[in-house]
């Protein structure tokens, strides 16, 4: 007995059966977008941090340890890099490389804590929405010297008043934030005032060098208010315009800026108490 049109396919159309598994392919096509779209951007940062310093020597030059922020533009390289070339890499070091094994560990180790201090600071100006377009101003960056917070200028919208070394009160609240953090950190401070490039004459008697330093001094003024201990402040200077934060453009505004920078500093060797 001939079947009856339909039966081949247990009782359903052919094409019906196919656009159905078509439909539920892309509903999880969909799904998945929906997924990974929702993502949280700074916790995804630090891992992928983590992971490319975690698997070694690439096969091209590669500058790690910026730490993006949205809303900021970012160097093309770190200023203190020293990239290695593929050809010197080798995956077995020779004898004089062992002393040199421990303080890559050490150096790895304490990459980790400048990341989880980086989450610290960044979770405490998250929990203020007031100051989310301040956040904008904030640079948070690993360097040789430690973990550097640059609280910069942007074009159109400064820190400091011109010429002036006390802060806006916007900058000062974003200051005290940053203290609740920094307070309970075991590092010490360095803090720098860096000034753009002018092509305007300086005042005489009081030029970027003063400005500079003096800029610094406040923000230190500011954090030892919030309770962050004198003993931990490392060094409050002024540089002028001689570290630009863009050497291919020094008269940028965001090359005014302060810098904090939590010291990366080798552990204190126990003193010798052999008779």
């Amino acid at each position: 007995m001939a079947k009856k049109r339909g039966e081949a396919h247990g009782g359903g159309h052919g094409w019906f059966v196919t656009f159905a598994d078509l439909m539920g392919l892309l509903v999880s096509f969909f799904v998945m977008l929906v997924a990974f779209s929702t993502q949280d951007q700074v916790k995804l940062q630090i891992v992928a941090g983590s992971m490319r310093d975690a698997f070694g020597v690439q096969d091209r030059v590669r500058y790690s340890g910026i730490i993006e922020v949205p809303g900021l533009p970012t160097r093309p390289k770190l200023r203190n890099a020293a990239p290695i070339s593929p050809e010197d890499a080798s995956a077995n070091p020779t004898p004089d490389e062992h002393g040199r094994q421990h303080n890559s560990g050490a150096k790895f180790a304490a990459d980790g804590a400048f990341a989880l201090a980086s989450a610290s600071l960044r979770q405490a100006l998250q929990d203020m929405p007031e100051l989310a377009e301040l956040s904008k101003h904030i640079m948070i960056e690993q360097s040789m010297e430690g973990l550097n917070v640059e609280i910069v200028d942007q074009d159109g919208r400064s820190m400091f008043p011109e010429g002036s070394k006390e802060p806006y009160e916007r900058t000062r609240r974003l200051i005290q934030r940053l203290a609740a953090p920094l307070r309970i950190m075991p590092y010490r401070i360095a803090i720098a005032g860096h000034t753009s490039t002018s092509k305007l004459p300086a005042e005489p008697g009081y030029g970027p060098w003063e400005l500079s330093a003096d800029r610094a001094n406040a923000v230190r003024r500011v954090l030892e208010g919030e309770g962050v201990p004198t003993a931990h402040i490392f060094m409050v200077a002024g540089k002028a315009d001689t570290q630009p934060l863009f050497p291919d453009d020094p008269f940028i505004a965001t090359n005014r800026r302060v810098t904090i920078t939590l010291m990366r500093e080798a552990p204190p060797v126990p003193p010798d108490i052999r008779p």
